[in-house]
């Protein structure tokens, strides 16, 4: 028996030596948006790139309405935030590729992280913030083109993500000192149903609300009160961790503002949150045990032994982890040098 279990442990362990750090692209914002860029092209496969928008837009679509939503989407760039548009239209000129097939693109993505996250405070005080990204439909396509992203201002780190080529949101993120931010999708919808959103009410995508928030906030409850207001075009978790003790929360929203707040509690024993995609107060389904993993790794990891190696161990757990898991990030604003992304290339049992 002790020699079959330690075969097992061998033959896991060798498994996780395919994991791979993604690229890391240096985003200026001081360059006018349609050259920001320009270094992701250094980085990937500009001829795979071209095929992402076909490749996913029409796996969710039909081909005669991925022609009639074109439509839509040309008008709609009248509505869209003017940064975020050009760099899309500069990611088109770089590559070769049709603006309107990357802004649905964009609004694919917005539908699409089905994913587990937690926010922990150790005994000291310390916040910890570590998500995984799942994406079951196209996990072999996306693994290949996830990026770690700085985004420099006068030459220093403004703010930090992980995200795909191609994707001008971001659904995980770290303001250094300041406040970590990941974001789970929450209903069911259709990525054109987000479009009707964005065109209709004139709200912005949620991803891009994540992003807005890392260059803008000045601080954890800036941050807080951003993602609990703005408007969004769908429902999603912003998950959000600080550098002061207490300072982590699970933000459940509705498009027109937070429908609840659940904030860590250590004084009553609260020092994790841990979501998944379903709101914490209903009962988790059973073909889900995501979330149900993750807490019995952390109690039996323990508040006193919480650190980023044990919580990427916790997001490494059978279950919490899976075959449809794209990356696991692990970060804490306070130490924000130590920000770690992994991309899982066979994803986990």
């Amino acid at each position: 028996m002790k020699c079959c279990l330690a075969l097992i442990h061998l033959t896991l362990a060798a498994c996780c030596y395919a994991d791979f750090a993604p690229p890391i692209v240096k985003v200026s914002l001081d360059e006018p948006p349609k050259e920001r860029w320009a270094p992701l092209m250094e980085v990937i496969d500009v001829s795979y790139f071209r095929t992402l928008p076909s490749l996913i837009i029409e796996s969710f679509v039909p081909s005669w309405l991925h022609q009639a939503i074109r439509l839509v989407i040309e008008t709609l760039e009248d509505y869209l935030p003017q940064d975020y548009l050009s760099e899309i239209q500069g990611l088109a000129s770089l590559s070769g590729t049709d603006s309107t097939d990357i802004i649905l693109l964009n609004f694919g993505y917005e539908i699409s992280a089905y994913c587990t996250s937690i926010v922990a405070q150790d005994t000291n005080g310390r916040i910890y913030h570590g998500r995984n990204m799942d994406f079951p439909l196209f996990r072999d396509i996306l693994r290949n083109v996830t990026v770690d992203i700085l985004f420099m201002k006068d030459a220093k780190v403004a703010y930090r993500g992980t995200s795909y080529a191609g994707y001008v949101g971001l659904w995980t993120g770290q303001s250094a000192n300041n406040f970590t931010i990941t974001g789970n999708a929450r209903l069911a919808g259709s990525w054109w149903g987000s479009v009707i959103w964005a065109f209709i009410c004139k709200f912005t995508p949620a991803s891009w609300l994540l992003r807005h928030t890392l260059a803008e906030a000045a601080s954890y409850h800036d941050a807080l009160e951003r993602l609990s207001n703005v408007p969004i075009i769908n429902s999603v978790y912003y998950i959000v961790g600080g550098v002061q003790p207490g300072e982590g929360a699970v933000v459940t929203r509705d498009p027109w503002g937070s429908a609840d707040v659940w904030s860590l509690d250590p004084p009553h024993g609260h020092w994790f949150r841990v979501e998944s995609n379903k709101d914490h107060w209903k009962t988790t389904p059973e073909d889900d045990e995501r979330r149900k993993s993750a807490i019995k790794a952390l109690n039996a990891t323990g508040q006193e032994n919480i650190n980023l190696d044990s919580l990427f161990k916790v997001l490494s757990v059978n279950v919490t982890c899976r075959r449809s898991t794209i990356y696991t990030t692990v970060m804490s604003a306070g130490t924000p040098e130590k920000y770690r992304t992994v991309v899982r290339e066979h994803g986990c049992n």
